[in-house]
């Protein structure tokens, strides 16, 4: 066979129902992230009465548990080549830890009596982080699992559509049933909540975490990892600093990541929600949903733009321009607040009244510019996901090594920091106002918070997506350098399958212009 038939045979590409399942395993994760990073600082302050900062503060603090974790757990996906793969035995495994100790953490520790509050505190520390295990275990194979589902310019965009309708049938679905289960149940500061709202959540996730399974059961083999043949890489704990310092596109893509991460995190934190739609609107169970509906339904028409965008000119463009989209409507959103007046109906949320719809010039121009702006950017929220497979193509390129555990587990790193930095972030901002738990739907105003809101939904959002904006603009990773990235591997691989070794192969092949023509 000639080197150019086996170059052309070299495009991995994913069939429809395995782009179309494996994504979910980003929904069965997304999952515990409503369950877990949006409820449990009140779960903690309000629940087990640990104090309002330490339960916000922890989550945070626990990063140092993971900068050790994450290494390891990556390494060991770079590892594992066995009978299951390389990531579907950590995709079961961790769904499997997250599942018990959740279990654990909502059911078991407020039977712990409360003259027992070091015993709570001790519960409460090691419960979480034996879950952060295993939320490190199912997303770095989210991340990293995408390298070997399709390498196709023009199918990893299509990763982000799915990758979101998972995480609608994940966070979506959570966030849906959490309001209605506090309405018909008991409210967020009562266990029976979380007895109902866990259970659920660990049924929808294992159903995910099967299907996802079924997506990557096929492309779980060796022949599609990297350039270079069956042997399984030894891997050093060492090689993180290496790729991170010479990775640059990584680097970038870490900080992009982190913003649109921690501006998804914070504004949609179920605390800024309870002071933005409760206490200061006066009306949450009338707003809240409504809102979340609008925001999905707006999102809609910006998912085929990111794709379309993605296909055309690269994944680096169709994060940077609706990722500015998104600015400009919330610098909108931030004047309305900034214009709110507690008792004014013309300046206040209004969706129905008593005789049925009444909307006011404010609502109006509130749902147009929040329904735009999330709408944006949430379908660029996850988008950083199929481009960390991108940044792991390029590493294979650049150095041979195909280690997608570590690029894996190093954008986790960022994802985990910055979302259990919403609750820290969250804690501190209601605390300056003299709250002593945070609030909940029934909260009555207090002074000071509407200032805190708009610190935390709109300011805090908009620094984020600028320090995104201003990572991708140095990001090389653009459509037709990820045209020559995939030339120049498929055509390595092809050349050490032919009897050439690793070191020869990137030695010959190392630009577009060594490969014209093959």
């Amino acid at each position: 066979m000639s080197e150019k038939k086996q170059a052309g045979e070299q495009l991995n590409r994913a069939k429809p129902y395995q782009l179309m399942l494996f994504p979910l395993n980003n929904g069965a994760s997304n999952v515990y992230f409503v369950l877990v990073l949006s409820y449990i600082a009140t779960f903690g302050s309000n629940v087990l009465s640990l104090g309002i900062l330490f339960a916000s503060i922890m989550v945070t603090g626990m990063r140092l548990f993971d900068a050790v974790t994450d290494p390891i757990i990556g390494a060991l996906i770079d590892r594992t080549n066995g009978r299951f793969g390389k990531f579907r035995p950590f995709m079961v495994l961790g769904n499997l830890i997250m599942a018990v100790s959740v279990l654990l953490l909502y059911l078991a520790t407020p039977f712990i009596p409360a003259s027992m509050v070091a015993f709570r505190y001790i519960a409460f520390v090691g419960l979480y982080a034996v879950w952060v295990i295993g939320y490190t275990f199912q997303t770095s194979c989210t991340r990293s699992g995408t390298t070997v589902l399709t390498n196709d310019p023009n199918q990893r965009p299509l990763f982000t559509i799915f990758n979101t309708v998972g995480s609608l049938l994940g966070m979506g679905v959570m966030q849906f049933l959490a309001p209605i289960i506090r309405a018909n149940v008991a409210d967020y500061s009562s266990p029976a909540f979380y007895r109902v709202l866990a259970p659920v959540g660990i049924g929808l996730s294992i159903v995910l975490t099967i299907l996802a399974v079924i997506g990557i059961w096929e492309k779980d083999q060796p022949r599609y990892f990297g350039i270079g043949g069956k042997e399984v890489q030894k891997i050093r704990f060492s090689e993180y600093i290496e790729t991170l310092r010479n990775n640059q596109p990584m680097q970038r893509l870490m900080v992009a990541g982190a913003g649109c991460k921690l501006a998804l995190s914070i504004a949609t934190n179920t605390t800024v929600l309870c002071m933005l739609y409760g206490s200061m609107m006066g009306n949450y169970d009338g707003l809240y949903l409504p809102m979340m509906v609008i925001g999905y339904v707006c999102s809609v028409p910006f998912f085929l733009l990111t794709v379309r965008t993605s296909q055309k000119k690269g994944q680096k463009a169709s994060l940077l321009r609706y990722v500015s989209v998104a600015f400009v409507c919330y610098l909108g959103v931030l004047v309305l607040l900034l214009s709110w007046k507690a008792g004014d109906p013309a300046r206040n949320l209004s969706l129905f009244g008593d005789k049925g719809l009444s909307l006011n010039l404010y609502t109006i121009l509130f749902i147009l510019l929040f329904g735009i702006g999330y709408g944006a950017y949430y379908a660029t929220a996850d988008m950083p996901i199929p481009m960390v497979a991108d940044c792991s193509d390029y590493e294979t390129y650049r150095s041979g090594k195909y280690i997608p555990g570590i690029m894996g587990t190093m954008f986790s790193l960022v994802d985990k920091l910055v979302s259990s930095l919403s609750a820290t972030v969250v804690g501190i901002a209601v605390s300056t106002i003299g709250l002593s738990a945070l609030p909940t739907a029934e909260t009555p105003y207090t002074a000071g918070m509407n200032k805190v809101v708009l610190v935390l939904f709109c300011i805090i959002p908009l620094i984020a997506w600028g320090a995104t904006l201003i990572a991708m603009r140095g990001y090389l990773l653009d459509g037709e350098k990820m045209k020559e990235i995939q030339k120049v591997n498929a055509v390595r691989k092809s050349a050490i399958e032919g009897g050439m070794s690793q070191e020869e192969a990137m030695e010959k092949y190392r630009t577009m212009a060594d490969v014209q023509g093959l």
